[in-house]
C-alpha cells in the first residue's frame, strides 16, 4: 500500500544499485547529480536514488529509469580532483517513481512509499519465511566464505522476519540486476521468494564450482602421484637388476598365518608361496602364480558364520517374507529342528518347481534371513560350458575358478545358503555339459570333497545349504533331478493373490513411486478386478507391474492436481488401467446339446476349455478343428471307439457312423491345445450331439478316456479347479485316482464346488447328461 506523495531531488545510478539499510559510497561526476546533492544538503539531505535500466545513456529521461527507487540519507560528501564527488549514503526505504517534475538544472523525482506490509502475514506464516531464509543463508555461508563468520553470526541472531532478509539482501555480494530485482520486490512475500531464489541459484552455482575443483585437484594429485612412483619404482628396478618379490611373498605369509584352514590346505598353498618367492618377477608365471594365491588366500575354508537355532523367529520371517508357500516353509523348520536335535547334520538339497513369478527366488533369500545365513545367488540360465562350474586350469592364459568358488568367496563363510536360479536352463556343448557337472556340487556323498579346476585343493560344500530353482521340471536331466528334493510350488489362487497384493505388492509400490502412507487407498474390489480381468498369470509378476501403474498415475494426479486423498475402486479402474485385458469364459446359462466344459492347465493357471460337436450327414468321417495337439486327437479317437462299442445302450442305429460325419471344435483355434485330459470331455460331448441329449451346463470334467471307458488320472488339478470355480461352475467331475490329491487340498479350493470322482464314462454320463 503506498504511502503519501513526495518530491525529492533524485540521482540516476548507472551499474548500481541501493537498498534500503545499505550504507554505500559512489563516485558522481555528471553535472545533474552534483547539483541533486547539493539541493539535497540544502534541505534534509535526503535524496532519491534510481538506477538506470541502460548504464551508457548520459541524458536519461523517465523511460529510461527502473520504477522503484531508493530514498536515501547523506551521510558525507567528499569533493575529488577532476569535479569529482565521492557520497556516502545510507539507504531508508524504497519508493516508487511516479514522474520528474523537472530535469534542469537537476531532476527532482515525484515519489510514493510504501507501508510496510508484515502484519498482514500471519505468525505461521512468517516463521516459516524466517526459518526458510536463515536455513539457506546459513548454507551459503557454508559453501561460499565470502561472508566473515562475525558478521554471518551477527544475521543469524535476527529475530526479525523483515529485518533478517532485509540483511541479508545488504550483506550478499550481488550484481546491481540482483539488487534492482530484490528493490522491485515491494510486499515481504515478495522478497522473501525473490531473495530466496538468488540464495538458492548462488548455492548450486557454489557446489557445482566446488565439486569440478575437487574433480580436477583429484585428477591432478592422482597423475602426479603415479608419476612420481612410477620413476621411484624404476631408479629401484635399475637398482637390483629385477623386481622384489620379498615383500609381497612376506605379506602373503601373513595372511596364510591367519587364515582358517586345515594343516592340508595350509601346506598346499605353503609350498606355492615358497615357489612365488624364489620365481623372477619378470616370467610370465609369476602373475598367474600371484593371482592364484591371492584366490586361494581369499576363500572362506573352516570359516563359518552363526546359523540361528531359533525357531520361533525363523517362522515369523517366513511368514512376514511370503504369503502361502506352505510346504517349503515346513521343510526349512524341519531340517531346523533336527540341526538342533542333532548339533549338526547335512544340509538338504532343495529345487523349486513352479511357474515363473511364483516368488522360488525371493522366498531363498528370506530363509537366508530365517537361518541367518549369507546369500549368494548363482544364475545358470543359459550356462554351457562345464568350466563355468568347476573352473579352468590355471595353466591357460585368463583362468578363473568356477561359479561356486566365486560366490563362496564372495559369500566370505563356507556354510552359506547358495541359490542356483533357474537350473532348468543349463545347456551343453562340444566344451561339456553342465548339468554333468553340477552332479558333484548336489551329491551330499560327494561334494564334500568338491574340486574346482583352478583351485585344485579339495573344497568342502556339504554344509553349503543349496536351494534351486526351476520352471519345468522335465528340462531337468534325471541324474540332477534324482539328487534333489522337489518341492512343487504351484499357482496363486485369486485369494493368496489378493493377499499377496494387499501384505506385501501394494505398500512395495507406494514406497519406490513416493507416495505417502495414506494418500492412496485400492480396494479389494479393485485388486481382484486387477487379478482376473487385467493379468492372467500363475504368479504375481505382472500383478506388481499394474499395481506400479496405478500408483503412477496416482502420483502424477497428486502432483498436477494437489488431490491429498485418491482411492481407486472397481468402478474407477478403468481410468488407471484402461480397458480389462482378459475375460474368462463363465458357465452357460442353459443346457445344450453337443457342448460340454473340460478343464485345463496352463503355464498361467487353470482355463476352462468349451468343446462343441456337431453331426452332419456324410461319408463316417471325424473331423478335428481348434489347432489340437497329436495326444489331444488320439483321445478324440479314443472317445468316438468308445462310442461305438456302447452304441446299442444308446439305440444308436449301426448305419449312423457310416453316413454321418463327426466335427468336434474347441474355440479359440490360434492357441494350440493337446493333452489327455479332455478324453472325457469330448466324448461326452460327441455322445451329446449323437443321442441329441443335453449337457449340464454347470458341469465340468477332466480326465483321460481308454478304449473300454476307464477315466485315468491327470495332473495341474488345483488350477483347473481354481478355472472352475471362477467361471461358475458348481460340479466338477474328477477321476477316482485322484482322491488323494483333491484331500490334500486348502479348504478354500474347495469352498463352492462339488467334486464328484468318477471311475468310468457310464458315471461321468450319469453325471453330465441331463435327465
Amino acid at each position: 500500500m503506498k504511502q503519501s506523495i513526495n518530491i525529492l531531488p533524485a540521482i540516476a545510478l548507472r551499474g548500481t544499485t541501493v537498498l534500503p539499510d545499505m550504507i554505500v559510497h559512489f563516485d558522481v561526476s555528471r553535472e545533474k547529480s552534483i547539483k541533486a546533492i547539493e539541493a539535497a544538503m540544502l534541505h534534509d539531505q535526503k535524496i532519491f536514488l534510481v538506477t538506470q535500466k541502460d548504464p551508457e545513456v548520459e541524458n536519461p529521461g523517465l523511460t529510461d529509469l527502473y520504477k522503484i527507487g531508493t530514498v536515501a540519507y547523506i551521510k558525507q560528501v567528499v569533493k575529488l580532483p577532476h569535479d569529482l564527488l565521492r557520497v556516502l549514503v545510507e539507504g531508508t526505504e524504497r519508493a516508487e517513481l511516479l514522474s520528474l517534475e523537472q530535469e534542469k538544472p537537476h531532476l527532482c523525482a515525484e515519489i510514493a512509499g510504501f507501508e510496510a506490509d508484515g502484519a498482514h502475514y500471519a505468525k505461521s506464516m512468517r516463521e516459516a519465511m524466517y526459518r526458510s531464509i536463515r536455513e539457506l543463508f546459513q548454507h551459503y555461508c557454508m559453501e561460499s566464505g565470502k561472508i566473515s563468520k562475525d558478521l554471518a553470526a551477527q544475521i543469524m541472531n535476527i529475530e526479525n522476519t523483515e529485518e533478517l532478509i532485509s540483511q541479508i539482501a545488504v550483506n550478499l555480494p550481488l550484481t546491481w540486476q540482483n539488487r534492482q530485482r530484490i528493490l522491485e520486490a515491494v510486499t515481504l512475500e515478495e522478497q522473501y521468494e525473490v531473495v530466496a531464489a538468488i540464495l538458492t541459484n548462488e548455492i548450486e552455482i557454489l557446489q557445482i564450482g566446488h565439486d569440478l575443483q575437487r574433480k580436477l585437484k583429484a585428477h591432478i594429485d592422482k597423475n602426479q602421484r603415479e608419476y612420481i612412483l612410477k620413476e621411484q619404482l624404476k631408479l629401484i628396478r635399475e637398482e637390483l637388476g629385477e623386481e622384489n618379490t620379498q615383500d609381497t611373498a612376506e605379506e602373503y605369509r601373513k595372511k596364510l598365518d591367519e587364515l582358517e584352514a586345515s594343516e592340508e590346505v595350509k601346506e598346499k598353498i605353503s609350498k606355492e608361496i615358497s615357489r612365488f618367492k624364489s620365481m623372477n618377477s619378470s616370467a610370465a608365471e609369476s602373475s598367474v602364480l600371484s593371482s592364484y594365491i591371492e584366490t586361494v588366500l581369499s576363500l572362506p575354508w573352516d570359516k563359518r558364520s552363526e546359523d540361528s537355532d531359533d525357531l520361533k523367529e525363523a517362522w515369523k520371517i517366513l511368514e512376514d517374507g511370503h504369503y502361502g508357500m506352505k510346504e517349503v516353509k515346513e521343510r526349512i523348520m524341519e531340517f531346523l529342528s533336527v540341526r538342533k536335535l542333532t548339533s549338526g547334520g547335512k544340509s538338504p538339497i532343495l529345487c523349486l518347481v513352479g511357474p515363473p513369478g511364483t516368488g522360488k527366488t525371493s522366498i531363498a533369500h528370506s530363509v537366508a534371513d530365517a537361518l541367518h545365513k549369507k546369500y549368494v545367488r548363482i544364475c545358470l540360465g543359459g550356462v554351457r560350458d562345464e568350466a563355468e562350474i568347476r573352473g579352468h586350469r590355471k595353466t591357460y592364459v585368463g583362468a578363473m575358478p568356477g561359479r561356486i568358488t566365486v560366490a563362496l568367496q564372495q559369500a566370505g563363510v563356507s556354510n552359506p545358503l547358495m541359490l542356483l536360479d533357474e537350473i532348468d536352463k543349463t545347456s551343453s556343448d562340444y566344451k561339456g555339459d553342465t548339468s554333468a557337472a553340477l552332479l558333484e556340487v548336489l551329491d551330499p556323498e560327494q561334494n564334500s570333497h568338491f574340486n574346482d579346476h583352478y583351485v585344485e585343493i579339495p573344497q568342502d560344500l556339504s554344509e553349503v545349504l543349496f536351494i534351486a530353482t526351476a520352471n519345468d521340471m522335465q528340462e531337468i536331466p534325471r541324474p540332477l533331478l534324482d539328487r534333489m528334493e522337489v518341492i512343487e510350488i504351484s499357482g496363486y489362487t485369486e485369494n493368496e493373490k489378493e493377499h499377496i497384493a494387499k501384505e506385501h505388492l501394494v505398500p512395495k509400490q507406494l514406497d519406490v513411486n513416493g507416495i505417502p502412507k495414506g494418500r492412496l487407498t485400492i480396494q479389494a474390489g479393485a485388486l481382484r478386478k486387477v487379478i482376473n480381468l487385467y493379468t492372467k498369470e500363475a504368479g504375481v509378476r505382472d500383478l506388481e507391474r499394474k499395481i506400479g501403474q496405478i500408483c503412477r498415475k496416482a502420483a502424477r494426479e497428486i502432483m498436477e492436481d494437489d488431490q491429498k486423498k485418491i482411492t481407486v475402486s472397481g468402478k474407477n479402474l478403468e481410468k488407471y488401467l484402461g480397458k480389462p485385458r482378459y475375460s474368462y469364459l463363465m458357465a452357460n446359462k442353459k443346457d445344450e446339446v453337443g457342448i460340454a466344459r473340460g478343464l485345463a492347465w496352463t503355464q498361467v493357471g487353470g482355463d476352462t476349455l468349451q468343446i462343441e460337436v456337431n453331426v452332419m450327414p456324410g461319408k463316417g468321417e471325424l473331423v478335428l478343428t481348434g489347432q489340437l495337439g497329436d495326444v489331444m486327437k488320439e483321445s478324440a479317437q479314443a472317445g468316438i471307439s468308445y462310442i461305438r462299442s456302447v452304441a446299442d445302450n444308446y439305440d444308436i442305429a449301426p448305419e449312423f457312423f457310416q453316413e454321418h460325419d463327426i466335427h468336434v471344435h474347441i474355440p479359440e483355434g490360434a492357441v494350440p491345445k493337446d493333452g489327455p485330459s479332455a478324453g472325457i470331455t469330448m466324448a461326452t460331448a460327441m455322445l451329446s450331439a449323437i443321442i441329441g441329449r443335453e449337457v449340464r451346463a454347470d458341469v465340468a470334467m477332466t480326465g483321460e478316456i481308454t478304449l473300454r471307458g476307464r477315466v485315468l488320472p491327470i495332473g495341474g488339478l488345483k488350477e483347473k479347479l481354481l478355472a472352475a470355480k471362477y467361471a461358475k461352475i458348481r460340479k466338477v467331475l474328477v477321476p477316482k485316482e485322484n482322491k488323494p490329491d483333491i484331500q490334500e487340498m486348502d479348504e478354500e479350493i474347495l469352498d463352492g464346488l462339488k467334486i464328484s470322482f468318477v471311475d468310468n464314462m457310464n458315471e461321468v454320463l450319469h453325471e453330465a447328461l441331463a435327465r
